[in-house]
């Protein structure tokens, strides 16, 4: 319990102590795993976000264990240490954790390493005004700096061969339903049946921030979905192919089938596996494990992108990508390779000549 003065602004503009106000920190979570819960349901973080800011702070976990952080197939289903939350005030680890945080660094992209710092950190700001810790481990690690990745767009025709890959349902509507709406993917997963128009071609989500808000899709959609129902009338919309395990929320669980919400985490890596192939044409069946596939979010961006090649105004594009300002949309406005290469070719002396 600790005495915090209040001060008031008194006549002629002179400060003052009115009073002594006794602050009493609320008791720490026994676990760092509580303390991670505690922070999502108490910080205000919005639905769509959490099951980031849940694997994010699960990954900083074992870093704040003094633990590397599995990564790879390694990381599905590995069980977190388990460690109480006062331990991050620990003298030892900031250097321990710096060292591990660089390991991390190496192997990952600069956009996932900056994300999950940003993460940890807000984490422990609030874990902190809590009374929980006094100290800040990561107060040491720097940002890793990102630059642009001019290929996030993916060209129009490896779009319509992603189409073509044998995948089941689940995925081709998934897949289907992100590039039609524009939307990010934490967003279209937390769906549930009972959001969707499917006569409007569009659905209701809960966007960043926590705003109600639409999204729209086309045709390709709309030949799916009613097989990817099926006729249940509630639910999450896109499910795990087994019955959720016993302590699953709720709201993650189909009442009619009694499977899982499907997760951020496990969409992303079906994802990936799939598109390997598509994402390193040349590479031979030995290494393609040992390389990346494509992100989900780059279906999100390439469709703003192709938008923006189409001449979208950017008020439309606003209104679809849902950003807040002009500057947020700079990135996925920019002419996709298709466009540059259509762009050359027309104005190619030879081609010209010919026509």
């Amino acid at each position: 319990m600790t005495i915090e003065p209040v001060t008031e602004l008194g006549s002629g503009g002179a400060l003052r102590l009115s009073r002594a106000r006794v602050v009493s920190p609320s008791a720490p979570p026994s676990s760092y795993t509580g303390a991670v819960e505690r922070y999502l349901t108490g910080a205000g973080i919005a639905k769509s976000s959490a099951r980031i800011y849940r694997i994010s702070l699960t990954t900083w976990g074992w870093m704040l264990a003094g633990e590397p952080a599995p990564t790879g197939p390694a990381r599905r289903g590995a069980k977190p240490p388990v460690f109480p939350v006062t331990g991050i005030d620990d003298p030892a680890l900031p250097e321990a954790l710096a060292e591990l945080a660089a390991a991390r660094a190496d192997e990952m992209d600069a956009d996932t390493v900056n994300r999950e710092l940003s993460i940890a950190r807000k984490a422990i700001g609030w874990w902190q005004r809590q009374g929980w810790i006094d100290g800040d481990p990561t107060s040491g690690i720097e940002r890793r700096p990102a630059p642009p990745d001019r290929t996030k767009a993916l060209a129009e025709n490896q779009i319509a061969t992603l189409w073509r890959l044998d995948v089941g349902l689940r995925e081709k509507t998934f897949w289907k339903l992100l590039y039609e709406s524009a939307a990010r993917a934490d967003e279209v997963l937390c769906l549930n049946v009972e959001d969707l128009y499917p006569q409007d071609k569009r659905g209701k989500i809960t966007a960043k921030g926590g705003a109600t808000e639409w999204i729209h899709w086309q045709s390709g959609t709309v030949q799916l979905l009613p097989r990817l129902i099926a006729r249940r009338t509630r639910g999450p919309l896109f499910l795990t192919d087994r019955k959720a395990p016993a302590g699953t929320p709720t709201l993650d669980v189909c009442p009619e089938t009694g499977r899982a919400r499907l997760s951020y985490r496990r969409a992303e890596e079906i994802f990936e596996e799939n598109s390997r192939l598509l994402a390193n044409p040349l590479a031979s069946p030995e290494d393609i494990e040992d390389l990346d596939g494509w992100t989900l979010h780059r279906l999100r961006h390439s469709a703003l992108t192709h938008d923006a090649e189409d001449g979208t105004s950017t008020p439309m594009l606003l209104a679809r990508s849902r950003h807040a300002s002009v500057r947020s949309l700079e990135r996925y406005a920019r002419p996709g390779v298709d466009a540059v290469a259509r762009h050359v070719a027309e104005r190619d002396p030879a081609s010209r000549r010919r026509t």
